[in-house]
């Protein structure tokens, strides 16, 4: 056995602890080799201990993109509904980089899948629907992001409206609405004391802020109710129709959206399917890759993503 070989298995166990738990500089101290070595030893590490079998028998997955490093720089995560592990990454958010998963699945697994949930891109919806790849599969709207957009709606409501303080009143007003700005964001039950006397000074003060907070409370409510599926349908139907006669730019472009998207969201309801465990594992994808800055290749983040999140078993050599 060569030294190199040798090196790679012995450091496979404390590469998987250590990379998992701690920055860059305290793992190669640690070991005592330099980050490129590092990155070269995760994606052997990877490529001999990851599960040949994570591709098979998917029914449900999720896809959705990361920013592993400044500048646009974007990974792909699928994940297994069913288990909640990452089983594939690959470079870039565009629909070829949906297509190279579907490469590596092939069409004989493809077939089989059921649905899978997305945010409400285009790219990715164009590579499931390619001959080969999952045109059968019902693609599911993610409702989070549904959510997420209705905030984001409201924002645009309270920035206008700042605006509007700042070049009428006094600026002190205006400074005092900015700083009620997560009282909006907010849920109602995560407020804390401050925000909640904040809220309550906006609701007595009426406005299109008020209206559109009120908006994007409802829209909320609907999917954090746990509804049947006819019940949602019809509430969404209604919440339509308030924002297309609400006069609020943000709320009516956000609405034309949603009845675009109807079938999809309703999908994911019916299915009780979200991109809540690809958003979980979003959030430790960045705090791995905030560890790992020193990767400068979008392959050496995709093989430490899959080294702490995928189905990969790592044995200390006489375990084997």
């Amino acid at each position: 056995m060569d030294r190199y070989s040798f090196d790679v298995r012995l450091f496979h166990p404390l590469l998987h602890a250590g990379l998992s738990r701690r920055s860059k500089t305290a793992v190669t101290r640690l070991l005592r080799i330099n980050w490129p070595t590092v990155g070269a030893i995760v994606e052997r590490v990877v490529a001999d201990g990851l599960d040949p079998g994570r591709l098979d028998g998917l029914v449900d997955i999720g896809a959705d993109e990361i920013s592993w490093k400044k500048h646009h720089h974007y990974l792909t995560v699928v994940v297994d509904h069913a288990t909640g592990d990452v089983i594939w990454t690959g470079e870039g958010k565009d629909t070829a980089a949906l297509d190279a998963f579907f490469a590596e699945l092939g069409p004989r697994r493809a077939a089989r899948l059921r649905a899978i949930s997305l945010d409400m891109g285009k790219a990715y919806p164009k590579s499931v629907a390619k001959e080969g790849h999952a045109p059968q599969a019902t693609v599911c709207w993610d409702p989070f992001h549904v959510v997420a957009m209705g905030t984001k709606a409201m924002d645009v409501v309270r920035r206008g409206h700042w605006n509007q303080l700042r070049a009428s009143a006094d600026p002190a007003v205006a400074r005092r609405f900015k700083g009620a700005r997560w009282a909006l964001l907010r849920n109602p039950e995560d407020l804390s004391d401050r925000q909640a006397d904040a809220l309550a000074a906006i609701r007595r003060s009426g406005g299109a802020t008020w209206r559109a907070y009120k908006g994007k409370e409802a829209l909320r409510a609907i999917f954090a109710g746990d509804l049947p599926e006819p019940e949602a349908a019809g509430l969404l139907a209604r919440w339509c129709a308030w924002a297309q006669r609400s006069r609020l730019p943000s709320f009516v472009k956000l609405g034309r959206t949603i009845r675009q998207h109807r079938q999809g969201i309703l999908a994911a309801i019916r299915l009780g399917l979200s991109n809540g465990r690809v958003e979980g594992r979003n959030a430790a994808i960045r705090l791995i890759t905030r560890r790992a800055y020193g990767f400068h290749t979008a392959k050496a983040a995709a093989a430490l993503v899959m080294l702490s999140l995928g189905p990969i078993t790592l044995l200390l050599p006489h375990e084997k």
